[in-house]
């Protein structure tokens, strides 16, 4: 018998595997329905109290301001005017007083409008009077409004005005309690603004008149369009009565899907599923109805069916990771042994890739030494070039003063010619250091020196270009950690480049301002030029980049003159200023002031 279990235990194990599948595939799809049939549950009840308390709130408002103007009747009688302009309809004085009356009452009551009429339904009076659109002389006798009046007393509608093409609701009342009435007064109510803070809230919002047209939405789209098609004999009433102006009275693609309670449904608008919790209103034979989209409600639905199929699938593969965790235990020690293998690749592999990363980053450090040769190299015709120009120039005037006898002058443009001859001294030397990776210390150096000086070297440019410079240095002694050398042509390049950015803008002043911020002196030289140029700004110290044309810069002096600062603990920025042109930030230490005594 061993031996015949033995030979059917493979399709007996098929069979078994087969059934647990399948009992596994139930247990989870009846969770997923279960969890589903919760969850929509849920979000509808969720949807139909808040859309309770809506309509709460909306139905106890739009009842107030239906209501609101039913004093104006009595108001009215008390007024002898009024009965006596019934008596004497053709009466122009009467008719005026009666005009102004009701205009100062309606700009109390705040209706849209308030008027009378006599009992052939003629307005003889209104608010609106001296307005375009007034009803003053319009036959209104085939309004319902007027005709419910004149018959029992009091009438109401919903409607487009005849004269003034807005749509409004129409509140009309006797203007006596015995019938037929001499006289009535109608009111029109603007709802518009009642439309209007429904649409603050969630969802949508219709209002149907008797005839189940939407009169009020918060969808323009909505508005004047019946929620099904209206018969022959209703056509004919708004024929006559024309309450909707012009508008087509298209059905709208209104579908009723199913009833869940009283005034509660799920219908189909424009394609989309919407619940339709209504309210009828007491005052009014209309119905007020929120509508829900249940897309939410439905994804909720969707998830909560998705969350219960995950927990039954979590609970049946925890049952079978208990069964199988026998096996688990056998394949321990291989799978031990595998990753073992694995680490030990990883390492190796490790291993390998650091070696090469060092190896390109050795070739990286090299590739950056031989980048800032190349870059000072290019550089230093740039930093000689303009003290030599500055020389020339000072000479050329030296010369010009002797001729002119103004010894003195010529003293200081030779004590001029010294400084710049010292300055590109000091420039080689800083070469020098540069090329044995020795960096300068910075030493007290007086900014108003630097400023004077690079004032000097770029003079006649600036008088050539037609450039005002402005200076402002707070406070005059203020001093900076630099080398006086460095800083100079930083400032030289800063104000010549500023020079260039002028030349054709009618407004030329160069400004420069210095002063101290904290522990930090902060130098700031602007143009009235057209400014940096969008596509530049963002790499304006790189090598070679520059608006200058071909031939006319190397784009190199801004990133020596960053490098110069950088070396001195210091920096540079630049940015465009709100009036047009821009202006270059340097920064670097300053030194403390000395004690007061």
């Amino acid at each position: 018998m061993g031996s015949v279990g033995d030979a059917r235990s493979p399709q007996s194990r098929r069979r078994w595997r087969w059934a647990r599948w399948s009992a596994a595939l139930a247990l989870v799809a009846l969770a997923a329905v279960a969890g589903h049939r919760l969850a929509l549950h849920a979000a509808v009840d969720r949807l139909r109290e808040a859309a309770d308390h809506r309509l709460d709130m909306l139905a106890s408002a739009l009842e107030s301001e239906l209501t609101r103007f039913a004093h104006l009747p009595a108001l009215l009688e008390m007024m002898p005017v009024v009965p006596a302009l019934l008596a004497a309809p053709a009466d122009a004085a009467l008719r005026a007083a009666v005009n102004r009356y009701l205009g100062g009452v309606n700009a109390t009551a705040g209706a849209d409008m308030l008027y009378v009429l006599d009992a052939a339904g003629v307005s003889l009076a209104a608010s609106d009077f001296d307005k375009p659109g007034t009803t003053v002389g319009q036959d209104l006798s085939f309004r319902p409004y007027v005709a419910d009046a004149l018959q029992h007393g009091h009438g109401s509608f919903y409607g487009m005005g005849i004269t003034s093409k807005r749509p409004g609701y129409f509140v009309s009342y006797a203007l006596r309690d015995d019938l037929p009435a001499r006289g009535v007064v109608a009111v029109k109510v603007d709802l518009a603004g009642t439309e209007r803070s429904w649409r603050s809230l969630p969802g949508d919002v219709v209002l149907l008149d008797e005839r189940g047209v939407v009169i009020l939405s918060t969808r323009d789209e909505l508005r004047f369009r019946p929620v099904r098609p209206l018969d022959a004999l209703q056509l004919a009433e708004l024929e006559r009565a024309r309450p909707y102006g012009n508008a087509a009275l298209q059905p709208l693609p209104w579908t009723h899907r199913e009833q869940l309670a009283r005034q509660v449904s799920v219908i189909a608008l424009e394609g989309r599923d919407q619940l339709a919790s209504a309210r009828t209103l007491r005052s009014a034979p209309w119905q007020l109805i929120a509508l829900d989209d249940l897309a939410p409600a439905r994804t909720s639905a969707r998830n909560g069916a998705f969350t219960a199929a995950l927990a039954m699938s979590v609970l049946l593969l925890l049952a079978v990771t208990l069964w199988q965790r026998r096996r688990a235990v056998r394949h321990k020690l291989a799978n031990q042994a595998a990753l073992q293998q694995a680490h030990d690749t990883l390492e190796s592999t490790v291993v390998a890739r650091t070696a090469q990363l060092r190896e390109a980053q050795n070739e990286l450090v090299h590739a950056g030494k031989m980048g800032a040769l190349g870059q000072m190299s290019a550089g230093l015709v740039h930093e000689l070039n303009q003290p030599l120009t500055a020389m020339r120039t000072l000479a050329e005037s030296a010369a010009i003063l002797l001729e002119q006898h103004r010894p003195q002058e010529v003293q200081d443009n030779l004590h001029r010619i010294t400084r710049m001859v010292d300055r590109l001294a000091r420039l080689t030397t800083q070469l020098k250091t540069f090329a044995h990776k020795a960096e300068t210390p910075g030493a007290p150096v007086p900014l108003a020196h630097c400023l004077a000086d690079a004032q000097a070297s770029v003079a006649e440019a600036a008088r050539q270009a037609g450039v005002q410079t402005v200076l402002d240095l707070q406070p005059p002694e203020l001093q900076v950690l630099a080398d006086e050398a460095a800083l100079s042509s930083v400032l030289v390049n800063l104000m010549r480049n500023a020079i260039e950015a002028m030349q054709a803008t009618p407004e030329r002043t160069l400004r420069i301002t210095a002063q101290r911020r904290g522990g930090r002196a902060v130098v700031e030289v602007r143009d009235t030029g057209h400014g940096i140029a969008a596509d530049i700004l963002p790499r304006l110290f790189e090598p070679f980049v520059t608006s200058k044309p071909a031939g006319a810069g190397l784009g190199l002096g801004l990133v020596i003159s960053a490098q110069l600062l950088r070396a001195l603990n210091g920096s540079l920025s630049a940015h465009n200023t709100a009036g047009g042109g821009a202006c270059f930030v340097i920064e670097l230490d300053a030194v403390p002031p000395s004690p007061t005594t």
